[in-house]
């Protein structure tokens, strides 16, 4: 065994005793001891910029010090840590501001349910209050979604792989086309392709003979989160809202990922304009500590007492410190910062992509980036995209790891990489990391195009 006080040391301890399922540390093979604002610092001293930043559940990065400053003196002055669901001042106002900004026309009638602290359980919870209030079983989500990795949530997972082997999923659960312009489903691209999607979604639940009953929930993402860095278009947004309302469908959308600031808007939904009959919130809500909520329609509030519970739900240090993520976050020049720091790193990204061959597209809003690697030299699709290609997007992963950013990476093949960086990051620590995956680019095209 390596030296104690190594990563090596850290890395093998952790390979004897945890199971096969961890993921990360098989690509970032470091024990980390310290963490502040982008960085975190391992057991070695070797520093790292953060742009995964607990998969972006750290809206105002590591160690904020407002936050743990409102964590400490609940920490030091006797109050409830934990409360199953029994109210505090504190859950009050965390409900209080979160109500506040919402849509009026949701926020005038919202309930909420405290769920156990993951976005997984926020999924399993918003089924069965639909399944429940509407007495339907079937539920329609999409391809490339990822809404958690319980029964249910998986069941509604687009990712074949993480549910091929697991028998007995969640039933009656069908997966609908989401738009997604360099690899159209449809293979048509482009505006034909948003209405094939808009089109399909509307005929086949208006159709008597699409073999689908009706479903007691629609699911979806605003912007795709491991499924790539797909951002739903306005028009397939607005038709997916307008025909749901019309068939009495609740649509819920999940916020988990792509919520609270991360895309430039404190809900990506609110760039079509719509309203959800559910919300699914986790993540970033909880100010670095666990919390996961569901956010809906009282209209669908038909459960009985103990319908939906969780031992953790009552997470008191999450609550005091999501109400200030919540209060920085909204802030409309907050808001504008992230979509400038978004736009100024897209635009640097679209420049490089026309300098190298294994850029396939870019795409995103706020700072939720996607960069999608292709193989140059493979056979384009009908409507001219290249081959998904994991294999150069781990090169270009490794990479930067070795010259100092963790950056993870998802969508078909894990080709895409993508940005889940703090909201509130410098501008100089982000051009720093630009200046690290720039070169790691650069070199793994230059392997390619030889």
């Amino acid at each position: 065994m390596s030296e104690k006080g190594t990563n090596q040391y850290y890395i093998t301890r952790q390979d004897s005793t945890e199971s096969n399922a961890r993921s990360y540390p098989r690509k970032f093979p470091i024990a980390i001891a310290k963490a502040k604002g982008s960085w975190v610092e391992d057991v070695e001293g070797n520093k790292y910029l953060d742009f995964l930043c607990g998969a972006g559940t750290l809206a105002l990065g590591h160690n904020n010090e407002q936050l743990n400053k409102a964590m400490v003196e609940m920490l030091t002055n006797d109050s409830p840590l934990h409360t199953l669901d029994l109210t505090t001042p504190v859950k009050d106002a965390f409900v209080e501001k979160l109500f506040s900004l919402l849509p009026p026309e949701l926020g005038k009638n919202a309930k909420i349910q405290f769920c156990s602290p993951s976005g997984t359980d926020a999924t399993d919870a918003a089924i069965k209050l639909c399944k429940t209030a509407t007495k339907r079983s079937s539920v329609i989500s999409f391809s490339g979604g990822y809404h958690g990795m319980g029964q249910g949530p998986l069941a509604c997972m687009g990712n074949l792989h993480a549910k091929t082997e697991v028998n007995g999923l969640m039933p009656d659960v069908h997966s609908f086309p989401y738009p997604y312009d360099y690899r159209d489903p449809f293979g048509l691209g482009g505006e034909l392709g948003v209405k094939a999607a808009c089109n399909f979604f509307e005929r086949t639940l208006k159709d008597p003979e699409s073999g689908i009953t009706k479903p007691a929930c629609v699911i979806l993402e605003a912007i795709q989160g491991e499924g790539g860095v797909i951002p739903a278009p306005v028009e397939f947004l607005k038709t997916v809202r307008r025909v749901t309302k019309e068939l009495d469908i609740p649509l819920i959308v999940d916020e988990i990922q792509c919520g609270m600031g991360r895309s430039g808007k404190l809900f990506a939904f609110e760039y079509a304009d719509i309203i959800p009959d559910v919300i699914l919130i986790s993540k970033a809500i909880g100010g670095s500590q666990p919390l996961a909520v569901v956010v809906y329609d009282k209209k669908l509030d038909t459960w009985e007492a103990g319908a939906h519970a969780g031992t953790f739900r009552g997470n008191q240090l999450a609550m005091k410190a999501g109400t200030i993520v919540l209060d920085t976050v909204s802030k409309p020049e907050f808001l504008a910062d992230v979509s400038r720091k978004g736009d100024l790193i897209r635009t640097k990204i679209r420049e490089l992509k026309n300098k190298v061959s294994i850029i396939g597209d870019v795409r995103g809003k706020g700072l939720m980036i996607g960069t999608e690697f292709v193989n140059p030299k493979g056979e384009k699709d009908c409507i001219g995209s290249l081959p998904a290609s994991g294999e150069i997007a781990g090169k270009v992963q490794r990479l930067c790891f070795e010259n100092g950013l963790i950056v993870e990476k998802g969508g078909r093949n894990g080709s895409v990489m993508r940005c889940l960086c703090a909201l509130n990051i410098s501008d100089e620590d982000l051009l720093k990391a630009w200046t690290i995956f720039e070169k790691s680019v650069l070199v793994v095209n230059e392997e390619y195009t030889k």
